[in-house]
Order: C-alpha cells, then sequence, then structure tokens
C-alpha cells in the first residue's frame, strides 16, 4: 500500500504559485487546503496542474449547515479532489439535529460521488470520542478524517478509556491529519521533542493501526497530511507572539518520521 504524503498549506506564505511550487519541489503528492477565492480559483487549478500535484479539498460547514454542506460540496467537485476533508456541524446542536445533517450530508456525498472525511475537530460534533461513535453507529457509511489531537486536548487525557470508540474511529477512518496533541493543547511545540515523547508514541501507534486497517482491506493508498498550524496553535515566546519553532520544519520533520516508519511498517 503506498503511503501519499499530503502538504498543508495552513500558515504557509506566498502566492499560490510559490506555495505549491515549494511543495512539489519537497516531493509531496498534493497538497490539502480550503477552496480559494473565486478570483483564485482558475490559477489555482493551473497551478495544480502545473506542478502534477492532487488537491484534498478542506470544507467547513457554518449558518445553515446543510446548505453550507452542499453549496461547498458542488464547488469542491469542479477541482476535481482527491476527496473532501469537512468540519461538519456543530457540538451544540442536538443530537436530532446532527442526525439529520448527516443522514442528508450522505445523500450529498452519494450524489456528488467523491468520498469525504468528515473531521474529528473542536466544535464540531465529532469533537469527542463518544459523540461520534454514536455516529458512526447510526451511520454505516460515515468515514472520516482522523485528527485525534482534538480529542486527546477535549479529554485532557491519553483517551486511556476509550479503547472502544477509538477502534471504531480507526475502522472507518479514510485519511489522517499527523499533528501530535497532549491532554493540554492540540499541539506540542515540536513532535521531537523528548518531553513530548509519550504522546508521539501514542500517536504514532493510532496511526499504524489506521494504516493497517486499511491495507487488510485492500486499499491501494494511505494519505497523511502532517498538520501542525501557526502561531494560534503553534506556542508563541510571551510578549514577542515569536513561534518557537518553525513551521515549516516541523512538518517536514513530522512527515520524514512517519514514511521512515511507514516503510518499516510495510517492508518498503
Amino acid at each position: 500500500m503506498e503511503l501519499r504524503q499530503i502538504k498543508a498549506l495552513w500558515g504557509m506564505e506566498g502566492m499560490y504559485e510559490e506555495q505549491l511550487s515549494r511543495a512539489a519541489a519537497a516531493g509531496y503528492f498534493g497538497i490539502e487546503a480550503p477552496l480559494p477565492s473565486l478570483s483564485d480559483e482558475q490559477s489555482f487549478k493551473e497551478a495544480l496542474g502545473r506542478h502534477n500535484l492532487a488537491f484534498i479539498a478542506q470544507v467547513c460547514t457554518q449558518g445553515d449547515h446543510l446548505a453550507s454542506f452542499e453549496e461547498q460540496m458542488v464547488r469542491a467537485a469542479s477541482f476535481k479532489p482527491l476527496f473532501i476533508v469537512s468540519q461538519s456541524a456543530r457540538d451544540s446542536m442536538t443530537e436530532a439535529e446532527q442526525d439529520r445533517f448527516y443522514e442528508s450530508a450522505l445523500a450529498v456525498e452519494k450524489k456528488i460521488n467523491i468520498a469525504v472525511g468528515h473531521e474529528t475537530h473542536r466544535s464540531r460534533a465529532m469533537f469527542t470520542p463518544w459523540t461520534t461513535a454514536r455516529l458512526l453507529k447510526q451511520f454505516p457509511d460515515l468515514r472520516l478524517t482522523a485528527d485525534f489531537s482534538h480529542w486527546v486536548n477535549v479529554c485532557e487525557s491519553h483517551l486511556d478509556n476509550h479503547e472502544e470508540e477509538l477502534a471504531l474511529a480507526i475502522d472507518r477512518t479514510i485519511h489522517v491529519h499527523g499533528r501530535v496533541g497532549f491532554p493540554q493543547g492540540p499541539q506540542v511545540p515540536h513532535p521531537a521533542a523528548p518531553e513530548y515523547k509519550a504522546e508521539l508514541v501514542l500517536f504514532t501507534k493510532w496511526w499504524q493501526q489506521i494504516f493497517d486497517n486499511q491495507a487488510m482491506k485492500g486499499k491501494a493508498f494511505a494519505t497523511f497530511t502532517a498538520e501542525f498550524g501557526p502561531p494560534g496553535y503553534m506556542p508563541t515566546v510571551p510578549f514577542t507572539n515569536k513561534p518557537v519553532a518553525d513551521l515549516w520544519e516541523v512538518n517536514q520533520w513530522m512527515s520524514d518520521y512517519i514514511s521512515a516508519n511507514y516503510a518499516e511498517w510495510f517492508n518498503e
């Protein structure tokens, strides 16, 4: 099973041409980003083709969440993405409201005929292991983008008491957001830092389980986006707003680390 490394544009500087050129030069299979503005749409599509990069489209529902989802899905389809990552619904919705959203969202996915990985994300319906498990049991066709950094942060734990929910999420995951979180935050300052070794080992175990599961299902490839973020997510030096680490280097370290481990797991 091939590993396809994806470059997140989150936090990158410069015009799209510069960002995509740098991602291609670094050897990434594709990029992951929100849909560009309408004025940038054509140049973005041209840059993708010029640099031979696949595209994972990110959508984020708001307002009338179902209408927002459908509108963005239709537009995302025009980019011919590898698949779509969606931050869907809200944590404040009732279970009945969430069920109505996902029932209709699955119908939209079927109509558009593009796979969607609904992201395990804070403030969204899938913000905890148990809310996600309920939805996965309710909707067998629902698929995930796994970003377990959010769950570790929300639960303020290493999820020791959520093995059953994790196993279900791992089985339904189609894409990995490779960010290491810790109980007091969604992003460690640097995944190579020895003081966060326990978290790195834990997340690595979960990612290996996801890849093993996909391989058992006969998947041709797995996708991994190292998704450490800029200040806001990246810790900063007090009084300066200076990030404590270089964002490109952190994500490159994460990508290189998972490539090395993946090759060992699958003897590539």
